[in-house]
């Protein structure tokens, strides 16, 4: 296994993160750079992921009172107070399985733990996304709701996962 680097998210950092994001349809939403630079002006932290120098993967997270449209979003701002949303994350092909997802969710629990109750997000039951709902179940994420998305074309999974208070 690679050393990961996890770091903060750079204009340079743009075009691998929107190629990967469009590479990762239909468990992502398609963006177009515009909406792609929105979504990180809006992200309270944008992450990005290395290994050995080369660009791993990408998240970022939104905390609550944000101008975003997004249903799931929503959802979460609806039952929770104090939460984290991860509004998208994905990892290159050639580096999953080498922890790069795991640097990434560690980064966002030490960063949040004590400010935030709970880390956030969805995971696609239509289309079924089988390795994300494995990976999250094997983080302690648990199932707090589902919902139908895009007209219905998609079902997600709401899933949340308490942050431990900062020690």
């Amino acid at each position: 296994m690679s050393d990961v680097l996890i770091r903060d998210f750079a204009a340079t950092d743009v075009d691998a993160a929107l190629a990967l994001n469009n590479a990762s349809v239909p468990d992502l939403n398609e963006l177009d750079r515009e909406a792609m630079h929105r979504l990180v002006d809006l992200a309270d932290s944008a992450l990005v992921a290395e290994v050995d120098g080369e660009f791993a993967g990408f998240c970022w997270v939104l905390t609550p009172g944000q101008p975003y449209d997004s249903l799931n979003y929503r959802w979460f701002e609806q039952r929770y107070e104090r939460f984290v949303y991860l509004d998208r994350i994905t990892v290159l092909p050639q580096f999953r399985r080498d922890g790069v997802g795991r640097g990434l969710y560690a980064e966002l629990i030490r960063r949040y733990r004590g400010t935030q109750s709970v880390l956030t997000c969805e995971v696609n039951l239509q289309p079924r996304n089988e390795g994300s709902l494995r990976f999250h179940a094997g983080l302690g994420f648990v199932e707090v709701g589902q919902q139908h998305t895009d007209g219905g074309k998609k079902t997600v999974s709401l899933l949340a996962l308490e942050l431990p208070p900062e020690r």
